[in-house]
């Protein structure tokens, strides 16, 4: 695709959660740039900080005391996370939009469908209750979803499980957002649901223009949805590249061992399991986060590695690659 310009700029963004036992470093010094109608795919085990970096993103982190967010977040020019509250609520559902993992727990059982998707136009353009209305049929008709007039006066118990994700994904857009998160939306579909939801998402790129964050720990989700990919491990990215380029060329230890250990189609050949465990994120190593679960660690892993050049638009954070070059 054509370079587009950027619409999103993270740079060295951190989470801290104060607990009773220490502090958690959720998300520690996170870089990523979405551009215009592109969709950029973020994965990695559960717990490595995908989800805290979304959030904190559309500003529902940082305002409790036992949270602490710091860093740069720059959406269309606007800087995030200097806002006020106010501001962000004028801004979310408008600039920028969610849709989380479990559309039951983002629908409100006592409320029809329809009316939950006119509240964003409702509130950001000040549109009539009638002409909202019409904007929520015209949502769920751009998400597929059949007799939309008749399914917007129902309730999210009428609807079945790709419905509602279907519904959630029309609330999030109706109120025509430059950024879209999605947050592992298809992780309780089924197969044929959750390929139709991945469809849905990258036809409806392409007609709005809008770019979009893709979180996931699916490795082919990834390869069928997304143009680029960030790679996360232990609250930081460990690797960033095109979609194809990261699937033909993985640089980094971490990304080898999630590609080995999918199966393939037709293979017979063992699976191979990264060995050991994330370290703790209230003890994090000083230097290189894999290293403890790396078979290439060498005596230079106790320094912490940047994200370093590995090709074209290809970056990763592991002191290999200044290895390559030096030979």
């Amino acid at each position: 695709m054509a370079k587009q310009e950027t619409i999103l700029d993270v740079r060295d963004l951190s989470v801290r959660f104060r607990t009773r036992e220490g502090v958690v470093r959720a998300v520690d010094g996170v870089d990523l740039s979405v551009r215009k109608g592109e969709i950029l795919g973020v994965v990695g085990e559960s717990g490595c900080g995908k989800s805290v970096t979304a959030q904190a993103i559309m500003r529902l982190l940082g305002d409790a005391r036992t949270e602490e967010v710091t860093g740069r977040v720059v959406l269309d020019g606007e800087e995030l996370l200097t806002k006020t509250e106010k501001e962000m609520t004028r801004l979310r559902g408008r600039k920028l939009a969610m849709i989380f993992q479990d559309p039951m727990t983002s629908l409100n059982p006592v409320f029809t469908v329809g009316a939950q998707i006119a509240e964003g136009p409702r509130w950001h353009e000040r549109l009539s209750r009638k002409a909202a209305g019409r904007r929520s049929v015209e949502m769920l008709e751009m998400v597929g979803i059949p007799s939309p007039a008749e399914r917007a006066k129902q309730y999210p118990h009428e609807f079945s499980g790709g419905m509602r994700q279907r519904a959630v994904v029309g609330m999030a857009l109706s109120g025509r957002p430059d950024l879209l998160i999605a947050d592992e939306p298809t992780t309780a579909l089924d197969v044929t649901i959750q390929s139709q939801i991945l469809d849905l998402l990258r036809d409806l790129r392409d007609r709005t223009g809008a770019g979009m964050i893709f979180i996931t720990h699916d490795m082919g989700v990834v390869a069928q949805l997304c143009d680029r990919v960030a790679v996360m491990y232990a609250g930081s990215i460990v690797e960033e590249a095109p979609v194809k380029e990261l699937f033909k060329n993985p640089r980094h230890p971490y990304s080898q061992g999630l590609l080995a250990s999918l199966p393939v189609l037709g293979s017979h050949a063992r699976l191979r399991p990264i060995e050991g465990r994330p370290p703790d994120l209230m003890r994090l190593p000083a230097g290189c986060r894999f290293a403890d679960r790396c078979p290439f660690a060498f005596e230079k892993c106790v320094q912490r590695p940047p994200l370093m050049p590995a090709g074209p638009e290809h970056r990763s954070a592991c002191w290999l690659e200044e290895e390559k070059k030096d030979d």
